[in-house]
């Protein structure tokens, strides 16, 4: 297949390119990039993207597609259709699955029935202790020669300091990054939103943010000590973007992500009990969402990933505290970071882009997130001033709890192209 973007403002922080230009593309790569392209032949598909930005397909670098085990929430097949609808060509998708990916013949099976079903490239996060048990690593060499990019126990802290040692250890010998999960569980006491006013007013069992925060410092130290990296997932408070800030000063190899939902929403989402609201770090204050706004804004916070959570109805439509956590997240954060951040003036579309496509590739070693020519073409066009309403019914995700259903947004995708196929045209999935 020969396709050529036309006149599309291409944006593409691995190379620092911010042009109008064109794109051609033939079998399944980026062949050339230049103003006026008209090659020759048969077959070549054009597409108009005048107005539009044409960037590398977005890297999301933390989701949950929930196979195998859990496939009534989501599977690989919906799973991949809701990220190319959200613009996503790529996504790792992480371990706590029945089973958990903890060893090479469930990592296969993903890697497989990605190939056979999935619309975008699937990459597994295995796990870091057997079962997420927290008591034996798990074969992580293995995994990695079957597939994995990370590892992480995410959904579960690694308590035992000496195992996330161990873990950092043996994955830097294999080259995979180690992804955590920082929750002190004794200072979580099981708490089902941030511990603050509003949960004393709801009269819910709070989770304070030094539960976070105790671990973030803990791998930080673990790290600097073992001269390892570790990648701290979804950070959600004032405290943690400034740990990593100062780990980072101390040349500490540290990197970070946060989720839209920490730079869009706070602990008042939750009031009337609103189920899609709850989640795990739970929803902070005020303070805490200008401190990740300031954390993407100075670098502190390297990628921005979703955390793509799909729960059942029936496990959202409960007691606030007996509520699974988690929201879904592939098909508003394009949107929700082109209306939050590039038009709040708190990222270029540069920059912001950057954390939603090289950043996350160069973390887990991936050659995504660039328009390179010779790399495969994977792209999203989208209009970053046409605004849309969210319609939480109409996503391809088989689980509809998001908290931005009836939101006003800008940059919906209009073009998911993988691997030189076009996937999402004119915002249909094809």
């Amino acid at each position: 297949m020969k396709l050529l973007i036309k006149g599309g403002r291409v944006v593409d922080p691995s190379q620092e390119r911010d042009e109008v230009t064109d794109i051609y593309i033939e079998d399944g790569k980026i062949s050339e990039i230049g103003t006026d392209l008209d090659p020759e032949g048969l077959n070549i598909e054009i597409i108009d993207a005048s107005g539009m930005i044409v960037a590398p397909g977005l890297v999301d670098m933390h989701c949950h597609l929930r196979d195998p085990g859990f496939e009534y929430k989501e599977d690989i097949e919906s799973g991949t259709r809701a990220a190319a609808m959200g613009g996503f060509t790529s996504v790792a998708c992480m371990p706590n699955t029945s089973p958990v990916i903890d060893n090479a013949a469930v990592v296969e099976y993903i890697t497989s029935r990605a190939e056979k079903v999935g619309c975008v490239n699937v990459y597994p996060i295995g796990a870091i202790s057997k079962g997420l048990q927290g008591k034996e690593l798990a074969e992580i060499g293995d995994m990695k020669f079957a597939g994995v990019v990370a590892v992480s126990d995410d959904g579960r802290p690694v308590v035992e300091s000496g195992l996330m040692r161990r873990a950092m250890e043996y994955a830097d010998m294999f080259d995979v990054t180690v992804v955590s999960h920082c929750e002190d569980m004794g200072l979580a006491d099981g708490g089902s939103m941030n511990e603050g006013a509003v949960a004393t007013s709801m009269g819910l069992h709070g989770i304070t943010r030094a539960a976070e925060e105790v671990m973030v410092s803990r791998d930080i130290l673990i790290a600097e000590a073992t001269r390892t990296a570790v990648h701290i997932a979804h950070v959600s408070t004032r405290g943690s973007v400034e740990l990593v800030r100062q780990a980072k000063k101390r040349g500490v190899c540290v990197t970070c992500e946060t989720c839209p939902h920490y730079f869009t929403l706070t602990e008042k989402a939750c009031e009337g009990f609103n189920t899609n609201a709850k989640m795990n770090p739970p929803l902070r204050t005020d303070d805490d969402v200008q401190a990740i706004k300031d954390g993407l804004a100075d670098g502190t916070i390297d990628a921005i990933a979703t955390d793509h959570a799909p729960h059942h109805a029936d496990e959202k439509q409960c007691e606030f505290a007996a509520a699974q956590n988690g929201i879904i997240g592939f098909e508003t954060a394009l949107g929700l970071g082109i209306t939050y951040l590039v038009k709040e003036n708190v990222l270029t579309l540069g920059k912001f882009l950057e954390k939603m496509t090289a950043n996350p590739a160069n973390i887990l070693g991936l050659n995504k997130g660039t328009l390179r020519v010779g790399t495969a073409a994977d792209i999203v066009i989208f209009s970053p001033d046409k605004e849309y309403e969210v319609k939480a019914e109409e996503f391809e995700s088989k689980s509809k709890n998001s908290p931005y259903d009836g939101w006003k947004l800008y940059g919906k995708p209009q073009y998911t192209i993988v691997r030189g196929h076009i996937i999402v045209n004119q915002g249909v999935l094809l």
